[in-house]
């Protein structure tokens, strides 16, 4: 059974089997990041999904494609691994709020991306990947043969042509343990304290630092890529000032309100169109379905195994790292930003990142 929706001049969105599967796509990221977050801080997991939800519905809807809205995933590899507190955390949210609605107002995008250079995007890129492979390694040690059990899922999805779910896949291995140890969780909706309580804020040099890290790999991969993806696949023409503007526009309204910063990614554009996403019916359809594991589901987090987990991160690192390392032109570079940002932090390494590319002449 399908059927379409017009809601405005020329734009539609359909509620068929395609949206659903093409929903997925983008969840196969989201949703394990997220689970992850809300182990590892005392971010509610609830608030998050219903923030996700949300924002899936209203820019679905607002620009008439599948867009996407993932978590920031340079912020949530430091606050997972412990590099940042949560407090820095929501000031990193903040100010990225504001510089990317000054950035999309200003149409001044396109230029601050010029002076960055791609080389030092993919480059922070890579060292956030190998910020979360060696959290996930540390997780995964907890229970080896768990870890084995998700790591074999893995490789028989990856042999058998479906690497691109594998960490759903295994995300959805854990729950199952999660299931059985604990029994069916009782629904709840997320406490009215939870979603009006404002997170605690804490500016320090560490918060700047995640905030100019997760900025290198937002203007690159979740603006100019982003829109390009949008013009590829669905005949879109949607501008990353656009784009900066309503990601700016959406942190500053749900971090304040406990939701995790978010952007939108080309990894979920991409994974909404693999998966079958033609219209904004899938980011409904992912509202929905977001909304729905909030309420029914939450109660499994406290019993979802870490060493499961840790794997899932791994599979997320390994994914980023490939991105980082296939999109570059060169491959040096890239790799030494990023043990640099491991070494040191990915503040660093985007700054050094930077004063490199222009020192070299690689503009």
């Amino acid at each position: 059974m399908a059927f379409s929706i017009d809601y405005r001049e020329d734009t539609r969105f359909d509620v068929a089997w395609h949206e659903v599967t093409g929903a997925v796509g983008d969840s196969a990221t989201v949703l394990p990041v997220v689970v992850a977050v809300a182990m590892l801080t005392d971010l509610s997991l609830p608030v998050m999904l219903l923030w996700f939800g949300a924002m899936q519905v209203v820019w679905g809807l607002y620009y008439g494609m599948p867009v996407s809205v993932e978590p920031m995933k340079a912020l949530a590899a430091l606050v997972v691994a412990g590099a940042v507190s949560t407090g820095e955390l929501v000031v990193a949210g903040l100010l990225l709020g504001v510089v990317l609605l000054g950035l999309g107002w200003t149409r001044t995008l396109e230029t601050v991306e010029r002076y960055v250079g791609t080389v030092v995007v993919r480059g922070v890129q890579f060292g956030v990947a190998l910020v979360l492979f060696e959290t996930g390694l540390g997780l995964a040690g907890g229970d080896l043969r768990l870890a084995a059990l998700a790591v074999g899922v893995a490789v028989a999805l990856t042999v058998g042509g479906y690497r691109s779910v594998s960490a759903l896949a295994v995300f959805a291995v854990g729950g199952v343990v999660a299931l059985l140890s604990s029994g069916m969780p009782t629904p709840a909706l997320p406490l009215p304290d939870a979603m009006l309580t404002l997170p605690a804020a804490d500016l320090t040099v560490r918060s700047v630092e995640a905030t100019l890290a997760q900025l290198a790999m937002t203007v690159g991969n979740a603006a100019l890529a982003t829109s390009v993806l949008l013009g590829d696949y669905f005949d879109g023409d949607v501008s990353a000032d656009q784009l900066s503007t309503s990601m700016g526009a959406m942190n500053l309204l749900a971090v304040p309100l406990g939701g995790f910063p978010m952007c939108h990614g080309s990894g979920g554009v991409a994974g909404k169109y693999a998966f079958g996403a033609r219209t904004p019916g899938a980011n409904v359809v992912l509202g929905v379905g977001y909304a729905l594991v909030a309420v029914l589901t939450v109660g499994l987090v406290a019993a979802y195994p870490t060493s499961v987990l840790g794997v899932i991160l791994a599979l997320v690192a390994v994914q980023l790292g490939r991105t980082g390392l296939g999109e570059a032109d060169s491959t040096l570079p890239v790799v030494a930003i990023g043990v640099l940002g491991v070494l040191t932090n990915l503040g660093v390494a985007f700054v050094v990142g930077i004063v490199g590319y222009h020192a070299l002449g690689e503009r």
